[in-house]
């Protein structure tokens, strides 16, 4: 056992075993604020968040609406991660100049100019621009998040605020998909973009006034800024930990950002295909939290990252593999069976989102290592849908999803004892 300092507190992380993964934190300067902070951040985070799942039930419409092919749908739905596979590192100099407080409102700000871009277009072309600058909306304003909610959250309850904060894709799932499937039996898809953009400028005061403003930038400017984030992107836990969280994001967005175009396919309606996708959205946010709880009672990093990995895959196999169509009640339990591959992934995300705001090496960047590990995951957000596209459209049907889904969940099982061994433990319990 051994102990880790920062400016204000220690956290006792227990390694067991002879396989270890050593983490040297960053100074951080705590500036707890009460619960206040953490919540609205987490807040903006589904806002951002609703950006990407405002899509999947208009999917149908744009695709009648524009002339777009089931490909062409999966870059839609993709094109919004490209900024976070080019920018995260980008925007963690951003943060480390500016701050992480005014990078989350400007990430806010490119989110609403985009959805209002957005309603406007009148073909493919435009709206994969907007799609983009969304993107680029996203990218800025998450990357910060979990910096944000670890310097401000009373330090007992980080854990917690971690998790809830990775349960803000889940949220965002489950209240994007029900709003998107109930407004669009009213309204046209571009309203809901508008809708949209004024949605997301509603976290902004709440921001200016909640969250404590940005500390004074380090010495040495932006060239010592440069400086700690090439400390980080040397640091192969980080990379290891971006590849990890990527083998999760490529099956999670493929299956949920896909299942409102599956069951409108199996003649279900759009309300209640919206209705269910957004269940299955919403159990990976409880799972999010659920995970956080299990890390603040100390359960190890490993376990939650192997078990995750082996439910995801066997519950994509009987989600796809089977024919469901030919059992009495099939339908149900093909749901209960992806909504259990929504649950169970996000014990994922939970614990790399943890583990990600500790494993900057020393002299290293914070907001560097997370904005590393987005970059790295955003590739599966990104490629994910085009995969699981091209795989129906080659095979003729969904039922070849989960070749993709198991092979990345045993890629994923690999890394993770590359990452922190197959004895080795790592526990964030606070006590």
């Amino acid at each position: 056992m051994f102990q880790l300092t920062d400016m204000e507190e220690s956290v006792l992380l227990p390694i067991e075993g002879p396989s270890t993964l050593t983490v040297t934190r960053p100074n951080l300067q705590r500036a707890s604020s009460g619960d206040a902070a953490w919540i609205v951040v987490v807040i903006a985070g589904i806002t951002a968040a609703l950006h990407i799942w405002k899509l999947p039930a208009a999917l149908p419409l744009i695709q009648e609406d524009l002339g777009l092919s089931l490909l062409t749908a999966g870059v839609l739905l993709g094109i919004v991660q490209v900024a976070g596979m080019l920018g995260g590192l980008a925007v963690s100099l951003l943060a480390e100049n500016i701050g992480e407080r005014r990078t989350l409102l400007l990430g806010l700000v490119f989110l609403s100019m985009g959805s209002v871009l957005g309603g406007l277009s009148i073909g493919a072309d435009t709206l994969l621009a907007s799609r983009a600058i969304e993107g680029i909306g996203f990218i800025v304003a998450t990357v910060v998040g979990p910096g944000l909610i670890r310097r401000h959250a009373p330090f007992r309850r980080v854990n917690m605020a971690v998790g809830c904060w990775s349960a803000y894709q889940g949220t965002a799932t489950f209240i994007g998909l029900i709003a998107s499937a109930y407004f669009l039996q009213i309204g046209t898809w571009q309203l809901w973009w508008w809708v949209m953009a004024a949605v997301t400028l509603v976290p902004i005061p709440l921001v200016l006034r909640m969250v404590p403003q940005d500390q004074p930038a380090g010495a040495g400017g932006a060239k010592a800024a440069a400086g700690r984030i090439g400390i980080t992107a040397r640091s192969p836990k980080v990379w290891i930990a971006g590849l990890v969280f990527g083998c999760y994001t490529v099956q999670w967005m493929a299956v949920v950002g896909f299942l409102p175009t599956v069951y409108g396919e199996s003649g279900l309606s759009g309300t209640h295909a919206g209705i269910l996708s957004a269940i299955v959205g919403g159990l990976n946010g409880v799972g999010a939290i659920i995970t956080g709880i299990l890390l603040q009672r100390g359960a190890p990093a490993r376990v939650l990252l192997f078990l995750s990995f082996i439910l995801m895959g066997g519950a994509s196999l009987l989600t796809f593999a089977v024919d469901w169509s030919s059992i009495p009640g099939g339908l149900v339990w093909q749901v209960a069976c992806v909504g259990f591959f929504s649950f169970s992934g996000a014990m994922i995300p939970a614990t790399m989102t943890r583990m990600a705001v500790d494993l900057a090496p020393e002299g290293g960047s914070a907001p560097a290592a997370m904005g590393l590990m987005q970059q790295i995951y955003n590739i599966g957000n990104f490629t994910g849908p085009m995969i699981v596209a091209w795989l129906a459209m080659t095979t003729g049907g969904w039922s070849s999803t989960w070749w993709m889904t198991c092979a990345f969940a045993a890629l994923g099982i690999i890394l993770s004892v590359v990452l922190v061994g197959r004895r080795g433990s790592m526990h964030f319990s606070h006590s």
